[in-house]
């Protein structure tokens, strides 16, 4: 949040905007988390509960706020994977656009129906949890690829353009935490090798399209057996197999990779075909994921998660990138 804008301040203006949707009496707003966006659990004692998404200045139009809500509905009526429906507001609309003395700009919030369910444990096997990861990124990628978009659809681009160009989404990596002139060096022959190799890759129908963006165990919900897939905040148009890069966000260090890999493989290719040569390219996406999150992690310093990872994540980084060398260089 903007450092004039206090948790105080927003949960404020989120109390008082409840009453924009039919909550029942007694609602309170309760915060969760703070991102890209800022969230809160809304309860009421009746048991009522839902999630509310204040939406980050700048980050999203109106119109691709209503673009997400389209395909997220859509996937989830059409595409055989459980998503979070949304609240229409008392004037029909699903985006409730508020404005309040001492925020700099009016922000847009939703209010999602509560999906009962728990993220896997980041602490125990994961590899099954990735298998069922993949058969919802494969339903995803084949729902993605033959519907047809409404008129106006608009989405961000994860791309190399987008995450190394001129205006980079989540900022240059350069500016990210600790990145002396060594790790520099080696990061921007990273860059150059992964730019090749994407342009060699290409961006056909088959591989590219609409994607969830970050598919992380954090927005997998299980609830008696059956996944279900949050926060499509992120989804755009990128290569389909970038949405494995995101599962491992963070952990890709991680030892276990390589089987989590092995079994997020398996689950796509029991419902959408995998060609040997996407697979070698894997490490690509995952290394273009890395480089835009060692961007998100300089951007986005007064978020918890961010600051906890600063201190050894361009080192990390800069590691992996000469193992990537190694294979692939």
């Amino acid at each position: 949040m903007p450092q004039e804008v206090t948790p105080e301040l927003l949960q404020e203006v989120v109390q008082r905007s409840l009453n924009r949707w039919e909550c029942p009496p007694d609602t309170i707003a309760r915060l969760i988390n703070i991102s890209e966006n800022v969230t809160y659990m809304v309860e009421a004692p009746n048991g009522f509960r839902s999630i509310l998404r204040v939406h980050r200045e700048n980050y999203h139009s109106r119109n691709a706020i209503e673009s997400e809500l389209a395909w997220v509905r859509a996937l989830g009526q059409e595409g055989g994977v459980e998503t979070p429906d949304y609240h229409l507001g008392r004037d029909g609309s699903a985006i409730q656009t508020v404005a309040a003395d001492g925020l700099p700009a009016p922000r847009h919030m939703v209010m999602f129906a509560f999906l009962e369910g728990k993220a896997p444990d980041p602490d125990e096997d994961l590899v099954s949890a990735f298998g069922q990861l993949g058969q919802i990124a494969a339903r995803a990628h084949i729902h993605a690829s033959s519907w047809r978009r409404p008129a106006g659809f608009e989405r961000m681009t994860w791309d190399e353009s987008t995450v190394f160009g001129a205006s980079p989404i989540w900022g240059d990596w350069r500016d990210g935490p600790n990145v002396d002139a060594a790790i520099a060096w080696r990061l921007e022959r990273l860059e150059d090798l992964i730019i090749h190799r994407l342009k060699r890759f290409g961006k056909g129908a088959q591989t590219y399209g609409l994607i969830h963006a970050d598919m992380r165990l954090a927005n997998l919900l299980v609830h008696e057996g059956r996944p279900r897939l949050i926060d499509f905040d992120d989804c755009g148009f990128g290569w389909f197999l970038y949405d494995f890069a995101a599962a491992v966000s963070f952990m890709e260090d991680h030892p276990q990779v390589p089987a989590l890999k092995q079994s997020w493989l398996e689950g796509y290719r029991k419902v959408r075909s995998l060609s040997a040569d996407d697979e070698r390219e894997i490490d690509t996406f995952i290394m273009l994921r890395r480089m835009a999150l060692l961007a998100w992690i300089g951007s986005h310093d007064g978020v918890d998660v961010a600051r906890a990872l600063a201190p050894d994540f361009a080192t990390v980084t800069a590691t992996l990138a000469e193992s990537y060398f190694t294979t692939h260089g």
